[in-house]
């Protein structure tokens, strides 16, 4: 009889549970503002949990700020986060920075333009962290082999925009820094 009553003690208390405002997995968007413009991505936890916390905190956190879109492959996507490139000097190193951080969330949805993906390690899946990339147009051969955590919803123009930068092979010749993000 007392564990009867200890259940419906239990089903019956308040639930405490942090509010959703207070975890960075409750965002849902980002303003990334540049020299070329600002833009917004729409966070979506509901399909990578993990990676939009991982987002969230880096960005609340100031870690994208100073970075640069590094590389860009000219209507296919451009690529930045890589904390190394907030330092000049170690430009032969961009795109190696902050990886090996989380394991893939990959999901069925189509990498369509404007979709927000964690970029990986070459051949190895589980090796996502800091840097991202967004798709210029849309890259069906990708899906289900990146993790998609968000989608541009606002200001693909400065997306585009910063996709025409001059490039030497698949590096912007220019640095296109990002100069905040902010996470609502």
């Amino acid at each position: 009889m007392t564990l009867v009553f200890a259940l419906a003690g239990l089903l019956l208390a308040p639930q405490t549970r942090p509010s959703p405002a207070a975890s960075p997995a409750a965002a849902t968007e980002a303003v990334v503002e540049t020299a070329q413009g600002r833009f917004v991505i729409r966070l979506l936890p509901e399909v990578a949990p993990r990676h939009v916390q991982h987002f969230a905190g880096t960005a609340r956190a100031g870690g994208y700020d100073g970075t640069t879109f590094h590389r860009i492959i000219p209507h296919g996507i451009i690529q930045g986060g890589d904390p190394l490139s907030k330092d000049p000097a170690k430009a032969a190193l961009y795109g190696t920075g902050g990886l090996g951080l989380l394991k893939a969330e990959f999901s069925d949805r189509p990498m369509t333009r404007g979709s927000v993906a964690a970029v990986l390690r070459p051949s190895s899946r589980d090796s996502a962290g800091n840097q991202f990339f967004i798709c210029l147009s849309d890259q069906a051969a990708l899906t289900g082999k990146f993790t998609i955590f968000g989608e541009v919803v606002d200001g693909m123009d400065v997306v585009d925009k910063i996709g025409e930068t001059p490039v030497e092979g698949d590096r912007a010749r220019a640095r296109v820094e990002i100069q905040r993000i902010s996470v609502k």
